[in-house]
């Protein structure tokens, strides 16, 4: 009879390895997160996967699909897609049947969420890079793409996909325009970790001189890929025009929890989602709000700083856990011991390591164009 496989697979814990280093789960908020390995899928040396990583904000069932069809070792989903305690795992639910497909294909699903939201170089650190203009973005991007037309009238919806890449850093750069960022509500000191103590939620950025409404819309459409509208809300009797901004917070995903406290509040709020009775409030104090309908204040992150970040990262871990393991079976040999299979050895000859994007995620909100 066959063992019972009781871990997922050596590249998988790799992965889990190399994202626990990069964003702490320490610095995830535990008051209502659920971050980590989420579904562990037993290793199974006979079944190959590919040691590849699909990164995703949601693990849909379409990302689920995607992953199966790549045969990928591990997806990274954002959001958790298990987020409270579960009575039962059925086919009826889309989402347990989405882990229980993954589990079948020895797909494992990791989720860092808060984590990444809150570390320095992170989720918000990107919005900061992307408001005051530290990106390269393609031209080709700056097209609303109105392809597909259904009829006379509507277009298509259209889904924003950035391909700008920021260089994220707590310094400015020439590219940008001259500032300071500082974290709003600042980690609980005994919870960071050793090398990221600027961690917490949000950031407000203060830039040296007031700065244009408008060039900061035009900074936001190009990072995250929205150039066929941003909404947004100012004050009433206020031109966007003329409107200048010295202060700008940043909470990526629901940010009023972050961005409203305390009486003084930036003059622009720039967020992913933030309610119809919150965003005029802040209009009714004077601020400028832009809500970006939640996940688009997020995704462009996984192309323009995740993806490296692990590739990076993991790529060295990879290859320094193969060495060691194929170091020790030739040891082991040499002393007369058991060897692992020849399925078993061959996962450690692989020195390939993949971290992809997903192309089936997206924000479940597209933009529809009516046409008169």
């Amino acid at each position: 009879m066959a063992s019972m496989q009781t871990s997922c697979s050596p590249f998988t814990q790799a992965v889990v390895a190399s994202m626990r280093k990069l964003y702490p789960e320490a610095l995830a908020d535990k008051s209502f997160d659920n971050t980590g390995l989420l579904l562990e899928a037993p290793f199974e040396p006979t079944r190959r996967q590919k040691n590849s990583v699909l990164l995703a904000i949601d693990l849909t069932s379409a990302v689920a699909d995607e992953a199966i069809k790549r045969q990928d070792s591990a997806v990274v989903a954002y959001h958790p897609i298990i987020f409270r305690g579960l009575k039962s795992i059925t086919l009826d639910d889309t989402q347990q049947r989405s882990l229980l497909r993954l589990a079948q294909h020895g797909i494992s699903v990791y989720s860092p969420h808060t984590a990444v939201d809150t570390i320095p170089g992170g989720m918000a650190d990107w919005l900061c890079d992307v408001v005051t203009g530290n990106y390269q973005s393609s031209k080709d991007e700056l097209k609303a793409s109105i392809k597909g037309c259904s009829s006379t009238l509507y277009s298509a919806p259209t889904y924003p996909r950035s391909e700008s890449v920021p260089t994220t850093g707590s310094e400015s750069t020439s590219q940008q325009l001259p500032h300071t960022r500082s974290t709003i509500h600042p980690s609980p000191p005994a919870s960071i970790p050793e090398g990221f103590e600027s961690a917490g939620a949000g950031r407000l950025v203060q830039f040296n001189d007031a700065q244009p409404l408008t060039t900061l819309i035009d900074h936001i459409g190009r990072g995250v890929g929205l150039q066929a509208g941003i909404p947004i809300a100012i004050p009433q009797g206020r031109s966007v025009d003329d409107i200048r901004i010295r202060t700008v917070g940043m909470c990526p995903g629901s940010g009023s929890g972050v961005l409203l406290r305390g009486n003084d509040i930036p003059d622009l709020l720039f967020t992913g989602e933030m309610s119809h009775h919150e965003a005029l409030a802040a209009t009714e104090r004077g601020s400028v709000v832009i809500s970006l309908a939640h996940t688009n204040s997020e995704r462009g992150y996984l192309r323009a700083v995740m993806q490296r970040k692990l590739q990076d990262d993991l790529s060295k871990r990879w290859d320094s856990d193969r060495q060691a393991a194929l170091q020790a079976t030739q040891e082991t040999a040499k002393q007369g011991g058991a060897t692992p299979s020849a399925f078993g050895e061959e996962v450690y000859k692989d020195g390939s390591v993949e971290v992809s994007v997903s192309d089936a995620d997206r924000d479940p909100y597209g933009i529809m164009i009516w046409r008169s």
